[in-house]
């Protein structure tokens, strides 16, 4: 993991095309802004795992189905 520090109004870049800025900074929590094309998806971590987690479910739930067809 990198680490960086940054200041209110200052910025990262990743990937030559996404931009973080800091925009706010209010005791223990910090207000981000993320510039990028439309076609990157940003998520918070915990609404990622979550989508990750229905996804696997969906995979097992079609591939047992697809094995109950085939026995039949």
């Amino acid at each position: 993991m990198l680490a960086l520090t940054r200041k209110k109004g200052e910025s990262l870049v990743i990937n030559n095309n996404v931009e973080i800025t800091v925009l706010d900074i209010r005791g223990d929590q910090v207000k981000i802004g993320i510039s990028a094309p439309k076609d990157v998806p940003i998520y918070r971590k915990e609404v990622y795992l979550q989508i990750q987690k229905e996804n696997e479910a969906a995979l097992n739930v079609d591939n047992v189905a697809a094995i109950n067809n085939l026995l039949k």
